[in-house]
């Protein structure tokens, strides 16, 4: 039984939706004051991260309206649908379509809470991937600018010095929510716990911070060549997740801006994409990220002037590697003595990311509303949480039958 959407839900819920909302607000900001400051290359830097994220955010967002059945779409025109997207109102739309679908869910009766709680659960893992996204194209690149920006001028700002740390944390708090979103497909007893949560949120903070900084480095000696580094470095996430032959989106057109934007998430951060053991793809990936960043930390240090007035950035540099490897113990420790697979072990189950495909403990959680079932998301948790094929397959036939119904 999933757990029943309550006040406190409908309060997250709600903070979601004002953060998406400032979150906007604060770009433009961001942006004025660079424009005012001087800076106009800097302003249109802002302004192109933030159109780029918000287009291919909301062509998501607008692509999986068109693709969702038809009880999960508002009681809205098309033509006004397609219009808060072209408007970039997409996303802010589908947030506030969740509160106010939360808000009668939680007064709703019994008979009729369990359709109407897989309705909001569809929408919530919507959400929560949009909401990765539109963090990995916009927000990541703009905080490696704003540290590029505090280099440059050396001078920081106390909204900047705020804004640094608000960022990394809203960077690992999407990937955490992400987790827990795709977590949501399985039985309650393999829920995260709060020191399993905060295990997760740590490691990907730590693994994300140092890669930040030696980009921004990298930049602060060749500010062009970040526009080169940036497009081969992308080039290979796409072709590698391409390889992995995904099944995300609909169609192959679509699916190719699908593999674009997880080579974006790609570039700052590990992050899953296809079904099987997940092991040797994490030591390749980690492996490339961490020699690639070495190597744009040696460039700096090396061709950096003896002069240079960013000599106290020298012990920074130094505690990155540090800070990267304790980022990948942490991972270490969480797989191996917090992951919930630790308390499905205890009562003769599965749960491991890197499962053999021999045990059929682990399952998805099986809902009433089989045609209500996230596909996309569902797709994404068996990538992450891998299960037996003839179990998968079963709840899979099933849902499709009850959808041709």
């Amino acid at each position: 039984m999933a757990r029943r959407f309550g006040p406190v839900q409908l309060a997250l819920a709600g903070a979601g939706a004002v953060a998406a909302a400032l979150d906007a607000v604060a770009d433009a900001w961001v942006a004025a004051g660079y424009a005012r400051a001087g800076q106009p290359v800097w302003a249109a830097l802002v302004l192109a991260l933030v159109a780029a994220a918000s287009v291919a955010t909301q062509a998501c967002s607008w692509l999986w309206l068109c693709s969702d059945p038809p009880a999960l779409r508002p009681a809205l025109r098309p033509g006004l649908l397609a219009a808060l997207h072209l408007l970039q109102l997409g996303f802010l739309f589908r947030c506030l379509h969740a509160l106010r679908l939360g808000w009668k869910l939680c007064w709703a009766k019994t008979e009729e809470e369990e359709e109407e709680r897989s309705r909001m659960a569809f929408l919530s893992h919507d959400i929560s991937m949009l909401r990765l996204f539109e963090t990995f194209l916009e927000n990541t690149p703009q905080l490696t600018l704003l540290l590029y920006v505090i280099l440059q001028t050396n001078k920081a700002e106390p909204s900047q010095g705020l804004g640094i740390c608000t960022a990394f944390l809203c960077v690992s708090w999407s990937l955490l929510d992400y987790h827990q979103s795709l977590r949501s497909f399985l039985k309650d007893k393999y829920e995260l716990s709060l020191g399993s949560s905060i295990i997760y949120f740590l490691w990907n903070l730590f693994l994300i911070c140092p890669r930040i900084l030696t980009v921004a480095l990298f930049a602060l000696l060749w500010p062009y060549g970040v526009a080169v580094h940036f497009p081969l470095v992308w080039l290979a996430m796409f072709l590698w997740v391409s390889l992995q032959g995904t099944d995300f989106m609909e169609s192959p057109g679509p699916e190719q801006l699908y593999r674009a934007m997880v080579a974006v998430i790609l570039y700052f951060s590990w992050f899953n994409v296809a079904q099987g053991r997940t092991l040797y793809r994490s030591i390749v990936y980690h492996s490339f990220i961490l020699v690639d960043s070495t190597l744009l930390a040696l460039s700096w240090l090396w061709c950096r002037s003896p002069s240079d007035e960013h000599s106290y950035l020298i012990p920074v540099v130094s505690a990155a590697l540090p800070c990267y490897l304790l980022g990948l113990a942490l991972r270490v420790t969480y797989y191996k003595w917090l992951h919930p697979n630790t308390r499905a072990q205890q009562e003769g189950g599965c749960d491991q990311v890197d499962a053999n495909g021999t045990s059929n403990g682990l399952e998805f959680l099986s809902r009433s509303v089989p045609h209500l079932v996230n596909r996309r998301m569902q797709w994404l948790a068996q990538a992450q949480f891998p299960i037996s094929w003839p179990v998968s397959q079963r709840f899979l036939n099933g849902a499709a039958a009850e959808s041709a119904v």
